[in-house]
């Protein structure tokens, strides 16, 4: 009876011309921390991040954290006593807080924190390694391996150069697909440098020197180099944090992909990534490195000042989750926001690949939301567009307004056609530009509702997104 009654109000809704309520989307709840550089890891159901400063914080679910440390002090609970334990790499680095660590659990079960520690002013650092039995430590020290900075012979032999030898900063260790550990790090100076490491000590492979450069040189403003493997596209991906990471330096976190965990990295356009890099006697050149790397996301807003909305300002330095059970990716990184000066928490976007395997970010931050197809009809309708272009400015991005008809064009502040699959992906023409990645349903804080958005990649590496 209920079913045939079921049925009855169904006929009855269609034939007097209304609908029946939809169920309403659940408000998703945040918890926010601050954590600078946050480097990512997952042991049991728990996600931690790792950052600057020696702070780090906890979630089950990516939106909801809890801080578990904040500061560099003799009370912090991941390396009781610090500045005893690593006094050597205060020493040498006259600094009194550490750098963008890394955690990795080794074979043995055991986890490992690559710690750094960076004077500031110059690139005279140290990068060492402490290991715990519990990810919430205490981690016990088990001495540097890496300096830099230091007048005469460096870690290859050679006259140490800081145009030319990296800074030993922001560490991110990983396995390849076939079982190898890496170490990739670096910050401006002379570039981006990976090594082999010893799986079963933690340390570097013998006689590598600083190892093998990726990129960068010439104080370069790139840094924060993460890694993460795609076993779907079999690519390599290398993240990146282009400018400066405050307010004004205009941080922006770019992507570059191999065959090979140490390269060579190519973008979408087909630049070489070796060739990233500053004039020879430049210092901070970012126009001659703006036209690398696919730039996935920088400083914008989706409102005008005197409105409610949405928006980062230098959003960086970035780690990679990747799901193997679920597929999914997820982009956990910094930022700090319009108008709250130098104040940042952390954030997770989900990151999908578009058609050509370029990862494309989602515009809002994860909410919990499951995949969902999006029908032609719900994709149309008016936008708000960010071109996040290829510049390194700290300039935010503002939207322009354009509408997808329900017959495939593209009207408003720039002109084109659209397209979506039944997979929801997303081919977009904008003023004779193909942009190609996907439409999304996501939770919009600033409204408190669902609305479709969509991410999209041009074929040079430029990343433009939509929210209806």
């Amino acid at each position: 009876m209920k079913t045939s009654f079921f049925r009855v109000c169904l006929v009855s809704a269609a034939v007097i011309g209304f609908t029946l309520p939809q169920a309403k989307a659940q408000h998703p709840v945040f918890s926010e921390v601050s954590v600078h550089d946050p480097s990512v890891i997952k042991t049991g159901d728990t996600y931690y991040v790792f950052g600057s400063h020696l702070a780090s914080a906890k979630s089950k679910n990516l939106m909801q954290w809890q801080q578990i440390s904040s500061s560099v002090n003799p009370n912090n609970p991941l390396i009781p006593n610090v500045y005893t334990e690593l006094k050597e790499t205060f020493d040498w680095a006259q600094s009194d807080t550490l750098w963008a660590p890394d955690v990795a659990q080794l074979s043995d079960g055991k986890y490992y924190m690559y710690y750094n520690a960076c004077k500031g002013d110059s690139p005279r650092s140290a990068l060492g390694v402490a290991v715990s039995d519990k990810i919430e430590g205490p981690y016990k020290n088990k001495g540097i391996f890496l300096k830099s900075g230091m007048e005469g012979k460096s870690e290859d032999g050679t006259t140490y150069h800081a145009n030319v030898h990296p800074n030993v900063v922001d560490p991110q260790t990983f396995f390849d697909h076939k079982g190898k550990l890496w170490m990739v790090y670096g910050s401006y100076s002379g570039g981006i440098f990976i090594l082999e490491m010893n799986p079963k000590t933690g340390f570097p492979l013998p006689n590598q020197g600083y190892g093998k450069k990726l990129l960068g040189g010439n104080h370069s403003r790139i840094e924060g180099p993460y890694i993460s493997y795609n076993p779907e596209t079999k690519y390599y991906y290398l993240y990146l944090s282009f400018g400066g990471l405050d307010t004004a330096g205009g941080y922006n976190m770019r992507v570059a992909r191999s065959k090979n965990p140490d390269g060579p990295y190519y973008d979408a356009a087909g630049h070489n990534m070796l060739d990233a890099k500053g004039k020879d006697g430049s210092f901070f050149d970012d126009k001659a490195i703006e036209p690398y790397g696919v730039k996935l996301m920088g400083g914008y807003s989706f409102a005008s000042q005197s409105e409610k909305g949405t928006g980062y300002v230098s959003p960086g330095h970035n780690s990679v989750f990747y799901d193997g059970k679920t597929k999914r990716s997820y982009l956990i990184f910094h930022t700090r926001f319009p108008n709250r000066g130098e104040e940042h928490e952390v954030r997770v976007h989900r990151l999908y690949m578009n058609k050509d395997g370029w990862p494309v970010a989602a515009p809002y931050r994860y909410a919990g939301e499951p995949d969902t197809h999006i029908p032609p009809a719900a994709a149309s309708g008016t936008y708000k567009l960010i071109q996040h272009g290829k510049d390194i400015t700290a300039t935010i991005k503002t939207p322009k307004n354009i509408r997808l008809n329900n017959d495939g064009t593209i009207s408003g502040e720039m002109t084109g056609t659209w397209t979506i699959t039944d997979s929801s992906k997303a081919r977009i023409n904008l003023n004779g530009t193909n942009y190609d990645g996907v439409f999304l349903k996501e939770w919009d804080s600033a409204r408190e509702k669902e609305v479709v958005t969509f991410s999209v990649l041009s074929g040079d590496g430029e990343a433009v997104w939509g929210v209806k």
